[in-house]
C-alpha cells in the first residue's frame, strides 16, 4: 500500500447522472476499504464524503482536503480501537454525495388515467407529463436509505424509486382540478402553474424522508388520447352546444324544433300544427310555437283551411281550450283560471272568455 493514498471523486463519472458515489480503487478494487492512516481525502464543491463501517455511516466530510487517521475520526478510533500514529491500516468505505441541483428529471404517465368530464359525464382517459428537480439536502440520510448494496445512485434510480409516489400524487392532483373543481379537460392547461406549484408541496415531505430536497415539479401537459371514444362523444357535445349558444336556444328547444322538423317531412303535414302547440305548450311557449307551428303548416299544406286567423286570443283560447292566454302554458279544459300564472280565462258572472288584459267582460260587462 502506499504511503500517501488520495481518495476523491471519480472523473469518469458524470456528475449530472451520479447523484452518490462509493469510492472503488481502479487500481486495486479489492483494497478500495482498506484505509492507511494519513489518507487524503479530496472533496470538492458541491459534495460531501461519508465514512462507512459495517453499515454505519461515521464522520462526514464537507469540500476541502482531508486527512484520514485514527487519531481525527473520533468514532472510528472508538470502534476499531487501534492505536494512533504508523501507518495502521483500517477498514472504511468512502461514499461521495454529489450535491448539484438536478433540474431535468421526466416524469409521465405510462397509463391514462380515467376520469369523468365533471359537465357531461363522459368518461376521459387522461396523461400528464413533466419535469421536476431536485437535489441531496442530507446526505447520511440518502446513502443510508437508497444506496444499499449498490455502488452508486443514479437519476434513473431516483425515478424508479419515485414512480409510484408521483404517479399517485399526480393522479390526485389531477382528479381533484377535474372532479371537484369542476375543469374541463380542454382548459385545464390554463391551471398548470397552480398545479404545478401544489405538486411541490405535495412530494415534500416523502422526497425529505429520503434526504432529498424538491426544488420544483412542473406539469408540461396535461391531455387526452384523440381517439378516444369518449373524446370524440364529448367534443360532439361540445360543439353542439356551442352552435346552441351561438343561434341562442337550448337542447330542449333543439329537440322540439327536430320533432317539428321530422313532423314536416311526414305525409300528412295538417297534424303539425297540433304537434307544434303541444311541445310548445310543454316548454312555456304556446303561443310563439303554436304560430310556428301554424305558419309551416300552411306553407307545407296551402290547401289546408287556415285556422283561427281572425279569431281573438281569447277566442283561440275558448277553441283550443289547452293554452292560457297570458303566459302560453297549458291549462285544464274549461278552467277559470290559469294553474301556472293565476289569470281569469274567463268572466265569472256570465263565463265569457276573457281578452288579456281586459278589465271587464266584453260580454255583460262586469269588472274583473
Amino acid at each position: 500500500m502506499a504511503i500517501i493514498q488520495i481518495v476523491q471523486w471519480d472523473d469518469n463519472l458524470n456528475s449530472n447522472d451520479v447523484l452518490a458515489w462509493r469510492y472503488v480503487d481502479r487500481k486495486n478494487p479489492s483494497k478500495s476499504d482498506e484505509l492507511g492512516n494519513w489518507t487524503q481525502l479530496i472533496v470538492r464543491e458541491n459534495q460531501e464524503a461519508i465514512l462507512f463501517r459495517d453499515g454505519q455511516a461515521l464522520d462526514l466530510f464537507r469540500a476541502g482536503r482531508h486527512s484520514l487517521s485514527t487519531d481525527n475520526i473520533p468514532l472510528l478510533r472508538r470502534i476499531m480501537n487501534l492505536p494512533t500514529g504508523g501507518e495502521s491500516a483500517f477498514k472504511a468505505g468512502v461514499w461521495f454525495v454529489n450535491k448539484v441541483s438536478v433540474l431535468d428529471i421526466k416524469w409521465g404517465t405510462p397509463n391514462p388515467i380515467l376520469l369523468k368530464d365533471p359537465e357531461y359525464q363522459i368518461p376521459i382517459y387522461v396523461r400528464a407529463f413533466g419535469q421536476f428537480g431536485l437535489r441531496v439536502n442530507e446526505s447520511r440520510q440518502f446513502v443510508l436509505k437508497l444506496a444499499g448494496n449498490k455502488t452508486e445512485v443514479t437519476r434513473s434510480d431516483i425515478e424508479n424509486y419515485f414512480k409510484g409516489l408521483i404517479l399517485s400524487r399526480m393522479g390526485d392532483l389531477i382528479s381533484t382540478y377535474i372532479a371537484q373543481k369542476k375543469v374541463n379537460i380542454f382548459e385545464i392547461n390554463s391551471y398548470l402553474e397552480d398545479m404545478s406549484n401544489e405538486a411541490v408541496e405535495k412530494i415534500r415531505n416523502e422526497f425529505m424522508n429520503f434526504g432529498i430536497e424538491p426544488l420544483n415539479f412542473y406539469f408540461g401537459s396535461v391531455n387526452v388520447l384523440d381517439d378516444d371514444e369518449g373524446i370524440k362523444k364529448l367534443k360532439s357535445a361540445m360543439s353542439e352546444r356551442a352552435s346552441m349558444n351561438v343561434i341562442g336556444y337550448n337542447y330542449q328547444q333543439q329537440r322540439s324544433f327536430d320533432v317539428l322538423e321530422s313532423a314536416a317531412k311526414n305525409e300528412g303535414g295538417s297534424s303539425l300544427l297540433g304537434a307544434g302547440v303541444g311541445l310548445g305548450a310543454g316548454m312555456g311557449m304556446g303561443g310563439t310555437f303554436g304560430q310556428m307551428a301554424a305558419q309551416m303548416n300552411q306553407y307545407i299544406n296551402p290547401q289546408a283551411p287556415i285556422q283561427n286567423q281572425n279569431l281573438a286570443p281569447a277566442a283561440q283560447v275558448q277553441n283550443l281550450g289547452t293554452v292560457c292566454p297570458s303566459c302560453g302554458q297549458s291549462v285544464i279544459a274549461g278552467a277559470k283560471f290559469c294553474s301556472n300564472c293565476g289569470a281569469k280565462l274567463v268572466c265569472p258572472n256570465c263565463g265569457q272568455a276573457l281578452i288579456p288584459g281586459a278589465k271587464f267582460c266584453p260580454n255583460c260587462g262586469n269588472k274583473i
